[in-house]
């Protein structure tokens, strides 16, 4: 069978070469745009004639619905026109005087109109007089006291089904004035005038009774079953239909509305447009078969060459040139594939040199480096990675990245279904994660992974392993060491004096005793100033450091700070001299964090400035910004012009004055400074080092 397939597809092929190219490319336009037009063609009149369909059914059943309204509208009228008759008092008054003979005539005075078939008046359950068609009226307000004030009846005695209301006479209970309607073919022609539609009414009680089945039958069947309303095109009487079953209050089927509408009206519209259509499509295929017959005829030349040069460039064959030749527009294709062949040689040198430099530069650096998917797989790692992670590059390639990781549990829950830096990465630009990862075996291990965002669907981690920490042991060892140097010395000079001071409190003279006391209240300060910039320091660090506005006084803040640490320029018999205008303005800021800096500034131009110097503090004013500044006559600050004094642990050279602090001082300054968005920086001027602090101004009241 195989066999006899494969012959019969041998004998279907063309031998191309008995025709010239251009003719093969006319007769592929041809055969395309036939191919295209026609099918087209074919799914646009399909299309025409569903959306017919669909408009006819839509057409019919919206002329249903409109009768159903029509009748439920009728059905209100019918309950006004009871309440009116009702409420009459020549009518109350017969009733009253048992004038039952009177009743029947004036009902037939009063109920007489178009819209009313019949009515009667009951006492209790029996009828009192009646007028218009004789129904089965004792059925029917059975049936209304059932349903209320509306009803609707399927009477078994009676041909139509019944639309009525009742209402109750005068003030008597019992008495009550029906009127009905018939669902007649006067009521279908009213309805198919008000529609536009032919409306027929039928009885469910007729249509029950009814042994034939049809087409109408299934279709009412239909409504019936929906419970709303059932559409269907009828193709022995070419016409579309729609049924809309007539239910009472107590959901008793009373009767069938059905709309018709004659099919041809929507087969003639559609039938037009269809004769357009093909029509155009014969222009148009004719309009393309030429064109595609005078391009074949066109294109002509060495495009066989050009085509064997393609597939040997396609195959990676870069050595070989495109030759270029032919019409104008197969030499300019020769030219550009040339230029594409060139392109390609120099692009893929390129790619190779790129390669092997980054593949020098992943396997160099330190770090690891691993690159995910979309659905955070891994697709590379260079071997730094595979070592940190415990796994060689192949196995953990095509693995769900947090199965290799094996990140540690928060509250229950992996990093990686709520935390995770490579999909926060996604959404903010990039996102960096410290994260316990269980490794290999033994304790967890600390990591950092820095994610990038995604590129060419592949998003690139960097993980540096920060288990070992001691470089951090070290730098908090040196601290710890600076801290307890700086506290030693200055209580073993206070153990000193005080035990000099217990030895000769009754033998030593006054001022060497005073000397004593005043070295003891130099060394307590400095225990005070160290202390306090360690607290501040940690503040600063923890983000504690809050700042309070309000308006001060620069005069009130020198005060302040020379009150805290005028015994230390005493003790070098230095004087502090204030330079600062009487209309100064006040500044905006934290009091006694402003206090705090210039009592730093001041410790530290007594601690640079020799003995018997002048220490001076200077101010000035622009529109919005008070200056400060704290100046002294020492020899000057080691890089000064660069910054680095302010920065954290900075201490000075061996050679300073006193023994280096903790290399604090100048930090907190800073850092306080920058909190109240002002600024700070030393310079030197006439031999003189001054550090200069600019605040805002307050803001007036």
């Amino acid at each position: 069978m195989l066999s006899r397939l494969q012959e019969f597809i041998d004998q279907l092929q063309i031998d191309t070469s008995r025709a010239s190219l251009g003719f093969w490319i006319a007769a592929i336009n041809v055969a395309i745009v036939v191919l295209v037009v026609g099918g087209i063609s074919i799914s646009a009149i399909g299309s025409l004639r569903d959306l017919a369909d669909q408009q006819g059914k839509s057409r019919v059943q919206l002329a249903g619905a409109m009768a159903r309204e029509d009748l439920r509208r009728y059905g209100e009228d019918a309950l006004i026109q009871a309440k009116t008759v009702a409420e009459r008092a020549t009518l109350q008054r017969l009733l009253a005087d048992r004038q039952a003979a009177a009743v029947g005539p004036y009902l037939r005075r009063s109920c007489n109109s178009d819209t009313i078939a019949s009515c009667a008046v009951f006492e209790g359950k029996t009828l009192v007089a009646q007028a218009g068609v004789a129904l089965p009226w004792a059925e029917i307000a059975e049936t209304g006291a059932e349903q209320g004030e509306r009803f609707l009846v399927a009477a078994s005695n009676a041909p139509y089904a019944v639309l009525g209301a009742s209402a109750q006479i005068g003030g008597a209970t019992e008495r009550r004035l029906y009127v009905a309607r018939l669902f007649d073919e006067k009521l279908g022609r009213v309805l198919s005038d008000r529609v536009g539609m032919p409306i027929r009414l039928i009885g469910y009680r007729s249509f029950v009774e009814n042994k034939k089945v049809d087409d109408y039958t299934r279709l009412h069947s239909a409504g019936l079953s929906d419970g709303r309303s059932a559409v269907a095109r009828i193709e022995s009487d070419d016409l579309y239909a729609a049924s809309f079953p007539v239910f009472a209050s107590t959901g008793e089927a009373i009767a069938l509305l059905e709309a018709r509408l004659a099919a041809s009206d929507i087969d003639e519209s559609v039938g037009s447009l269809v004769r357009r259509l093909l029509v155009t499509a014969v222009i148009l295929a004719a309009v393309a078969v030429l064109a595609g017959v005078i391009l074949g005829q066109q294109v002509t030349g060495p495009v066989s060459t050009l085509t064997e040069a393609a597939e040997r460039l396609g195959h990676g064959d870069f050595s070989t040139s495109i030759p270029v030749g032919g019409t104008k527009e197969v030499g300019q294709l020769g030219r550009t594939m040339e230029d594409m062949r060139n392109n390609l040689v120099e692009l893929t040198g390129a790619l190779r040199r790129s390669e092997a430099e980054a593949q020098a530069v992943l396997s160099g650096i330190v770090e690891g480096v691993y690159a995910v998917d979309k659905s955070r797989v891994i697709r590379y790692l260079n071997p730094q990675a595979a070592r940190l992670m415990g796994v060689q590059a192949h196995d953990a390639i095509g693995r769900f990245c947090g199965d290799v990781l094996k990140p540690c549990a928060e509250n229950g829950v992996r990093p990686c279904e709520n935390n995770c830096p490579i999909l926060r990465a996604r959404t903010e630009g990039s996102a960096q994660a410290t994260e316990r990862l269980n490794l290999r075996e033994g304790a967890p291990r600390t990591a950092i992974i820095t994610s990038a965002s995604p590129v060419d669907d592949l998003q690139v981690q960097v993980i540096r392993d920060e288990t070992e920490l001691e470089g951090v042991r070290r730098a908090r060892d040196s601290v710890l060491a600076n801290i307890s140097h700086e506290f030693r010395t200055p209580l073993a000079a206070q153990l000193a004096s005080i035990e000099l001071l217990r030895e000769g409190m009754d033998t030593m003279p006054p001022a060497d005793q005073k000397e004593l006391v005043l070295s003891l209240e130099r060394g307590a300060l400095r225990l005070t100033r160290l202390i306090d910039n360690l607290l501040e320091s940690v503040r600063i660090e923890s983000g504690q450091l809050g700042i309070r506005h309000q308006s001060i006084a620069v005069e009130e803040l020198v005060e302040d700070a020379d009150a805290l640490i005028g015994a230390l320029l005493k003790q070098r018999r230095q004087t502090l001299e204030l330079d600062l205008p009487e209309d100064l303005p006040r500044i905006d800021g934290d009091g006694p964090r402003l206090t705090q800096v210039f009592v730093n500034l001041l410790a530290n131009a007594s601690k640079f400035a020799p003995e018997d110097s002048v220490v001076r503090v200077g101010a000035s004013a622009t529109d919005r910004t008070v200056t400060v500044w704290v100046e002294d006559e020492g020899p000057g600050v080691p890089d000064i012009e660069s910054g680095s004094i302010f920065e954290r642990f900075h201490r000075g050279p061996e050679q300073e004055p006193e023994p280096g602090g903790l290399g604090l001082g100048l930090w907190i300054v800073k850092s306080i400074i920058n909190r109240h968005e002002g600024s700070i920086h030393a310079e030197r001027k006439d031999g003189r080092t001054r550090f200069v602090v600019e605040l805002q101004q307050a803001k007036s009241e």
